[in-house]
């Protein structure tokens, strides 16, 4: 599967002129919509020239504006697909094999972590590991399984985490418990869930820092987050793969009790001793 615009600005962002990457996080942070408007509304929106712009989408492979946006439109209605319309079109195997599925589900797994920043992830890590932050997480449908995981072990590694539950009118109540040093992870794949985006535009205005986890076509949560990390879904079958996601869940746990060796082992044997009471 071929990348997205917003995977290939990941991988080459550090690498592109000053303007140019202002113009890239501009786009990342509106995506994909600001890319579908003028050339001229672009460059006013991102504090760039047109001809900047226009360098941009020539770095990122693509002739002229209008393939550029083409791309952009591609993806659009890849984001808006519903199971119903991706039913039929490609299946496992016609004798029920999981070949194909499963090979799918590998190359997400090692084509996200090509992509993903390194030191982005690092930075996360640090994040959760701060004892002086609160870390609450949140999924959506699908992904809050995911959520759910990834605080299960988080609250073993270190206090202070909390997994916001419940119906979706009361995530807005746990906002008067939240300020500028915590932390709100969410989970969120196509088709966006509307709950999550009011929560994180909520919580980012009283100064939460948020990080978001979607896929490759990027959440509309990605302008209100300080950090985004895209993983690839979509395999050979009506419903997405989260096995990606889970897999970088894995390593933010992995990574914060290596963070935090001694208080996760001191509080992995006092709950130890809890259980044996």
């Amino acid at each position: 599967m071929a990348s997205s615009i917003a995977e290939t600005i990941t991988d080459r962002l550090t690498d592109m002129p000053a303007r140019e990457r202002r113009a890239a996080q501009a786009l990342i942070a509106s995506y994909p919509m600001l890319g579908l408007k003028t050339v001229a509304e672009f460059a006013q929106r991102a504090g760039v020239s047109s001809p900047t712009i226009l360098r941009l989408v020539a770095r990122l492979g693509y002739q002229n504006y209008a393939e550029f946006q083409s791309a952009l439109n591609d993806e659009l209605a890849a984001r808006l697909q519903s199971p119903l319309s991706r039913t039929g079109r490609a299946r496992p195997g016609r004798d029920g094999g999981v070949a194909p599925l499963l090979s799918a589900m590998l190359e997400n797994i090692s084509e996200t972590f090509r992509v993903v920043s390194a030191k982005q992830l690092g930075e996360i890590v640090t994040l959760l590991s701060d004892p002086r932050r609160k870390v609450h997480l949140v999924g959506g449908r699908f992904t809050d399984p995911i959520a759910r995981y990834t605080t299960a072990h988080l609250a073993i590694i270190r206090p202070g985490v909390s997994h916001l539950d419940g119906q979706e009118n009361q995530w807005r109540d746990r906002l008067i418990d939240m300020g500028k040093r915590d932390v709100l992870v969410v989970f969120d794949i196509r088709r966006y869930q509307d709950s999550l985006l009011h929560l994180a535009e909520k919580a980012n205005a009283r100064g939460v820092t948020i990080v978001l986890v979607t896929d490759q076509w990027l959440s509309p949560i990605a302008r209100f987050a300080s950090y985004v990390i895209a993983g690839r879904t979509s395999v050979p079958s009506a419903w997405d793969s989260s096995a990606a996601l889970f897999v970088l869940a894995e390593h933010l746990i992995a990574g914060v009790t290596e963070r935090l060796p001694e208080q996760s082992a001191a509080r992995i044997r006092e709950m130890d001793a809890l259980r044996r009471e």
